[in-house]
């Protein structure tokens, strides 16, 4: 069996976000960078289906493959430190947009042919929610997002997945692509022994140019300003108190 993880390297979740002065995005210049919390659970997932099948005939191999600069390899390597076997950096300078990542992972998917795709549902920079559902379009694979569950079955895949109503499970044939969520695993952290053999395990880095697809941006940004600071809370004395705040609060707001 062989599992192909993509992943994506963004600003730190620790780190509090801040907006450029001239409001053209995000700054990312001096900032910590690291994988992205739901494309761990990826990899995780990944690693927990490789090891549960060691000693069958047909190993399970995991690939991992993440598009971005040259400074990408870090996630790579974060993510070859965890387990898996070989990584494959699709190398570019641009800010892509969601639908050229699709594209260049659909490559991929076409050289490497894996049983299982499994991606974050979501990246935590842009929220898009977008390429796990795009690939499976590109690729004509059947798609689980939201995953909080996967099994192996004889007959392909067994995905519990989180829904608005509470949970859904599917049955779907491999080959198919999975998205996984929060409560899919918990995630392991490497040993110092891991970290340095990830080092030893091939890295592939190939120009983004080299797959033929059309990179430009369909989409123009305007401006991007942080949030609006929350106003100071107040306390009152009693319950009483708060009634009256309130029902003072609800009279202005139908005065206007």
């Amino acid at each position: 069996m062989k599992i192909l993880v993509a992943i994506k390297r963004v600003v730190d979740h620790n780190i509090r976000i801040r907006v450029r002065p001239d409001g053209s995005g995000v700054e990312t210049t001096g900032v910590r960078m690291s994988m992205n919390p739901f494309c761990k659970h990826a990899v995780e997932a990944a690693v927990q289906l490789a090891e549960a099948g060691q000693g069958q005939e047909n190993a399970t191999e995991i690939v991992v493959v993440s598009v971005g600069p040259k400074a990408a390899n870090d996630v790579i390597l974060t993510a070859l430190a965890m387990g898996a076997h070989r990584g494959i950096l699709i190398e570019t300078d641009a800010a892509l947009e969601t639908l050229a990542i699709a594209k260049l992972l659909a490559k991929i998917v076409d050289e490497e042919q894996p049983d299982l795709v499994l991606l974050g549902k979501q990246a935590v920079d842009d929220d898009s929610n977008h390429v796990g559902q795009m690939l499976a379009a590109l690729t004509n694979r059947p798609q689980a997002t939201f995953a909080s569950e996967i099994k192996i079955t004889g007959a392909g895949l067994e995905v519990t997945r989180e829904i608005d109503s509470g949970r859904q499970t599917l049955s779907l044939p491999l080959p198919a692509i999975v998205t996984a969520d929060l409560r899919l695993n918990t995630p392991r952290n490497a040993a110092l022994p891991m970290v340095m053999k990830a080092r030893a395990k091939p890295l592939a880095v190939r120009p983004a140019a080299e797959f033929g697809v059309d990179l430009a941006p369909r989409l123009t940004v305007e401006n991007i300003s942080p949030p609006a600071e929350r106003v100071a809370g107040k306390l009152v004395g009693s319950v009483a108190d708060l009634a009256a705040f309130i029902a003072e609060d609800v009279s202005q707001m139908e005065a206007l």
